[in-house]
């Protein structure tokens, strides 16, 4: 036995082997012992249709979740049943027989070690479930889905439920700082509450290195979607490998005013009829994300319009030059993320440009004004596709009024950011921005999901506040379209 092959065996007596490759885990088993396997529903192995005498099954090692070894040796890892399908988790276990045990644990840690890229994954979690979030499944999704490989992981689990409205809120204020992760499972809302209690605890500096790891269990899961992109950003099994192998990665957050009132915000701020969406669709929650189309439909109708002074502190409005800014982030950084440092920082290699004091104002009627970070707010929209974690700027949409037909066409190709270069869409990037309505101004404001009067509001950006955990050192989904309409091809 080498460190990086071991042979053991399950408990019908059939030999299964582990080789440890550069890439991956190799799994092979005789096919007689796991024909018998597939038919039941326990199952530990996917890919289960070759007539060859073993079958191999070849595990990423990102995808290996845990290998220990003491009667048995056991092996847990993520692996889809198909393309189509998500991830699920599997087991393989067998004993060494008369091989030597010292060795076995010599592989287990050398696999370990490869799976986590010599870290080690994190011990003390706390998470906070939403049991009212979207469809009301929160609770199912974590105890069926997320906390079966947080388990296999080793971690230590501290699971909260909330129970009203800005609980979340009260437990970051109060958090111990000796935690390794947050995990979330809800929907966006429950992470700006989180975030703002942050902004109340006794060390707030402390209190925002804390990475959070967001699982989807709501309407619109942005967050989630941004940092897993589109195949996994729905999966909680994909969110729980992302608390283990994700790394920090420090992201702008936003400073709301209106007022005497101060919040954070971290995903977006709507006006007009994105914002009517929202609010319209509250009791449609249990629909997911099709909640949004049936609002935007339901919008094309009444296409309320919204009225108020802009003033934008510019720092770029070159379409071509900040999509180009995006994929030149994704083609030059490495496939893994470098530790961060846990105090704030305002380097930047991508920074389009340090903004100056150019502010720019927009005063005519529009459909909505849309105004946040991360390139999806929803499955179904890609609504700033240029969007940065951490260059220090706010994305800006405006949409011109524009007729109802228009409007519809514009569902076309929204999920892949195509809007972005319509000449109707005024985009810009800004270091910070003031609304003013109109006298008697009637529409709605959102912010983060949450309701705000329709009152002047100022916004301004706090570089590299808060921390996440992320596969990328960027956002996951991919800008592929260009102005002509057509797609890039990968690599170009």
């Amino acid at each position: 036995m080498s460190t990086r092959e071991l042979t053991i065996t399950d408990n019908k007596g059939t030999s299964i082997i582990l080789k440890l490759t550069e890439t991956s885990l190799e799994i092979s088993v005789g096919v007689g012992n796991v024909s018998s396997r597939r038919r039941s529903s326990g199952s530990p192995l996917p890919f289960l249709g070759s007539k060859s005498s073993t079958m191999v099954i070849q595990v990423p090692l990102r995808n290996v979740v845990a290998v220990t070894s003491s009667d048995v040796v056991e092996v847990s890892y993520l692996a889809r049943k198909s393309p189509k399908h998500s991830l699920s988790l599997f087991r393989v276990e067998g004993s060494l027989g008369e091989r030597d045990d010292t060795l076995a644990k010599q592989w287990c840690e050398t696999v370990m070690a490869a799976a986590y890229r010599g870290r080690t994954p994190p011990k003390k979690v706390k998470v906070l479930i939403n049991p009212r979030g979207g469809r009301g499944q929160a609770g199912s999704i974590y105890t069926d889905k997320v906390e079966p490989i947080l388990s296999a992981a080793g971690c230590v689990l501290d699971v909260i439920y909330t129970t009203h409205p800005k609980h979340a809120l009260e437990i970051a204020q109060d958090l111990s700082l000796d935690i390794d992760a947050l995990v979330v499972v809800s929907g966006d809302g429950l992470i700006h509450e989180v975030l703002n209690g942050f902004s109340k605890h006794a060390q707030p500096d402390k209190a925002f290195c804390i990475p959070i790891a967001p699982i989807p269990a709501g309407s619109g899961n942005g967050l989630s979607l941004n940092l897993l992109g589109l195949q996994d950003g729905l999966d909680p099994r994909a969110a729980a490998l992302n608390v283990l192998k994700g790394l920090h990665l420090k992201v702008d957050l936003f400073a709301f005013t209106q007022g005497n009132q101060k919040r954070l915000s971290f995903m977006s701020q709507t006006v007009g009829l994105m914002a009517y969406i929202d609010i319209e669709t509250e009791h449609l929650r249990w629909m997911g994300d099709l909640r949004f189309v049936v609002g935007f439909l339901r919008g094309v109708v009444t296409l309320p319009t919204c009225k108020m002074e802009l003033s934008i502190k510019l720092a770029e409005q070159d379409k071509v030059k900040m999509a180009n800014a995006v994929r030149a982030r994704r083609a030059d950084a490495s496939s893994d993320i470098p530790a961060v440092s846990m105090s704030p920082s305002s380097e930047n290699i991508y920074d389009l440009g340090s903004p100056g004091d150019t502010w720019i104002k927009y005063d005519k009627p529009c459909l909505w004004v849309y105004a946040g970070k991360g390139p999806y707010v929803s499955r179904s929209l890609m609504q700033f596709p240029v969007s940065q974690p951490d260059d220090g700027l706010i994305d800006i949409a405006i949409q011109e009024i524009i007729s109802r037909k228009d409007l519809l066409t514009s569902m076309e190709g929204a999920d892949k950011g195509r809007s972005y270069w319509f000449g109707t869409n005024r985009y810009f990037k800004a270091s910070a921005y003031s609304a003013k309505p109109h006298a008697n101004s009637r529409g709605a404001l959102m912010v983060d999901g949450e309701l705000f009067p329709m009152q002047e509001f100022h916004v301004e950006v706090l570089p590299r506040l808060g921390t996440l955990l992320s596969p990328f050192p960027y956002y996951a989904p991919d800008f592929t379209l260009r102005e002509n309409g057509t797609v890039l091809k990968p690599g170009s």
